[in-house]
């Protein structure tokens, strides 16, 4: 029965989350209820609480979460200055004899966005409040216009930067060092979040590609429910100049992480500095506008770093009633080995992301499974690669998928939340294909980081 309490305790925060309990606040309450029966039983360690200040000091003093509430902050300013809006018009009118331009256009806008970002909820919302009532205004069909939609507002998962890669990879450095120490390895290598990033691109990149070529498909085939839209009153120059400013900084963001001339902290000052800067440029900063950024990115990081507070102290109680050594057993007993570890991982990861967002999984999942996993074999940064490609597809699927309800609550009432069901079909078929072959070839992953190593 104590080997089930590791157990029951992580049942006990999925219920109580169903339930609309803060998150933060539900796990860090669990934890201590849990901890303090199994004191009073003689199940727990007392002193093992005393660790959790360590954890809170350690998380106060990482470097790499400085990233954090940069790339939030650099995200919020291209959003709330329009910049992101204005980028999406000139990007629908470059590729206005294109069919399907304003579909591709919307990936590409929301591609940049879900990546500076990282928030799958807030990119759908701005993107639905952005895109949708122009591509049902130019008579685009509603499913093709909100699958686009949800499907573009997942990319944050994957894209670089994104917030999701750089908490999943400072929590998969620290598991990829504990299962090397595990086996007895003094001199453990490291993954960075640097690492990730590198690794995410490829797939990233084809996933994009994906999304496009199915909507130039889709509007060839059936071009009245993608009609192209051409805009002679803008000049190539003009569209031009207006692209450069917004994809550079991308560029000069993501390129001084490749190179290895800045690390993602720094890349990420870089980022909130030149959004600011963008903004200043195009006279779309005020008091006021600095005001509603610094609140935006003040709220999303308070959320981000407490919600890690009360994991650490789950993950900290989980461990304490020997939930990993359980979780070892577990894999090491099943048939298959690493491969069998992996798609169960997979398939518990897919269904938790029905009601858990990215934060509370890959704060409270990841460091449970990790090591485990890390230390039977599997390549880390294919791992975290692998974890937020389906985390991506989780969030699109129906009827939980939380892009869904995001994109629910913005689109209007003539638009059914069927519509928006069948919209994503295509979308998620393209994601399971790319994680199916991500699962077959892993060097889609890990290629080209040990290039750049």
């Amino acid at each position: 029965m104590i080997e089930m309490i590791p157990f029951i305790m992580f049942a006990a925060v999925c219920l109580l989350l169903m339930l609309g309990y803060p998150v933060a606040f539900t796990l860090a309450g669990t934890a201590l209820i849990f901890a303090s029966g199994g004191i009073i039983t003689g199940h727990f360690e007392p002193s093992l609480l005393k660790a959790i200040s360590e954890r809170l000091f350690g998380t106060m003093t990482n470097g790499t979460l400085i990233a954090v509430p940069l790339f939030i902050l650099m995200g919020v300013m291209l959003e709330k200055s329009k910049i992101a809006e204005e980028l999406l018009e000139n990007m629908a009118k470059a590729f206005g004899k294109v069919p399907g331009g304003l579909g591709m256009s919307v990936v590409l806008v929301g591609m940049l966005l879900a990546a500076s970002t990282g928030i799958v909820g807030a990119t759908v919302v701005t993107m639905g409040l952005m895109s949708l009532p122009t591509m049902l205004k130019r008579g685009y069909n509603p499913a093709l216009a909100t699958g686009t939609i949800c499907a573009t507002g997942t990319l944050g998962q994957i894209i670089p930067p994104s917030i999701a890669l750089v908490l999943l990879g400072d929590i998969l450095s620290n598991s990829y060092q504990q299962a090397q120490l595990n086996l007895g390895v003094l001199n453990p290598k490291t993954v960075s979040v640097g690492d990730l990033f590198v690794g995410a691109l490829i797939p990233g990149l084809l996933l994009v590609a994906a999304y496009m070529a199915y909507i130039y498909i889709y509007a060839k085939r059936h071009p009245e429910k993608a009609p192209t839209h051409i805009d002679d009153g803008t000049s190539a120059k003009a569209i031009a100049l207006s692209l450069l400013p917004p994809l550079a900084l991308i560029t000069v963001v993501l390129g001084s992480i490749l190179s290895g001339i800045a690390t993602p902290t720094e890349a990420a000052g870089i980022g909130a500095f030149g959004a600011t800067l963008l903004a200043l440029l195009k006279k779309q900063l005020s008091w006021k506008k600095v005001g509603e950024v610094s609140r935006s990115t003040l709220e999303v990081t308070a959320m981000v770093f407490t919600i890690l507070i009360g994991a650490s102290l789950f993950s900290l109680v989980f461990r304490g009633f020997g939930g990993e050594e359980v979780i070892t057993h577990f894999f090491n007993d099943l048939p298959g080995g690493a491969f069998s570890a992996m798609l169960l991982v997979m398939l518990v990861i897919f269904l938790l992301g029905f009601i858990l967002d990215f934060i509370e999984i890959t704060f409270v999942v990841v460091p449970i499974i990790a090591p485990v996993l890390l230390a039977m074999g599997i390549d880390p940064v294919w791992l975290g690669i692998m974890i937020a490609m389906n985390l991506q597809t989780s969030f699109l699927t129906p009827p939980f998928g939380f892009a869904l309800f995001y994109l629910r609550g913005v689109a209007p009432d003539s638009v059914p939340t069927s519509t928006i069901y069948k919209g994503v079909i295509p979308f998620i078929t393209i994601q399971m294909l790319a994680l199916i072959a991500l699962g077959i070839w892993p060097e889609l992953a890990t290629w080209l980081p040990e290039q750049l190593r």
